[in-house]
């Protein structure tokens, strides 16, 4: 009969060990659930009750595990994401809601919220402003002349440059050539 392995998992402690896995430690899966909830909710509590891990462990294993610190913390930039684009999407539609009359009928329209519109302005204020600062098109031809001069000045400068190392390169003595003295004469060894 085979005996069943066992599997051990490190434990991050004042020194290192490896530990026999236990069933309450993280497995792959359940980081996944975790996280996956995270994402799907931008709450962490939801995220706990739908992994089954309790709030101290997922705390502690951030602190200890960077890659899943930043799975935790691009899981939030995805919730956070999702959120914006839902709120947007509210305050451009609306929520629909429904008025019920004394006579049974029923009324559908929208609402709109007025604070929700606002917070979006002044949240995006600053992205929309300078997406309207467009320059006249004298000024780019302008700027766009300044840069290439720029770009010519460089390259002159760069092949001056060059050329003043070759200089120096043809200059250098070389394996095989005579040694020059103290006085600038020629030496040579045999």
């Amino acid at each position: 009969m085979a005996r069943k392995k066992k599997e051990l998992t490190l434990v991050a402690a004042a020194r290192p060990q490896l530990k026999k896995k236990a069933k309450r430690d993280w497995s792959k899966a359940k980081a996944e659930r975790f996280l996956g909830g995270l994402a799907d909710t931008c709450n962490v509590s939801e995220a706990l009750r739908r992994s089954g891990v309790p709030l101290t462990v997922a705390y502690r294993r951030r602190k200890m595990d960077a890659a899943f610190r930043a799975a935790w913390a691009e899981a939030i930039a995805v919730a956070y994401s999702r959120l914006e684009l839902m709120l947007l999407e509210r305050a451009f539609n609306g929520t629909e809601k429904v008025i019920r009359r004394r006579d049974g009928s029923e009324e559908r329209m929208r609402e709109y919220s007025n604070q929700l519109g606002l917070t979006l302005l002044k949240m995006h204020r600053d992205s929309a402003t300078e997406a309207n600062d467009e320059y006249p098109a004298d000024d780019v031809a302008e700027i766009r002349a300044r840069i290439v001069r720029k770009l010519q000045r460089m390259k002159k400068r760069d092949e001056e440059q060059e050329a003043g190392f070759a200089g120096l390169r043809s200059a250098a003595p070389r394996a095989g050539d005579p040694e020059i003295g103290k006085h600038g004469a020629a030496t040579t060894h045999h």
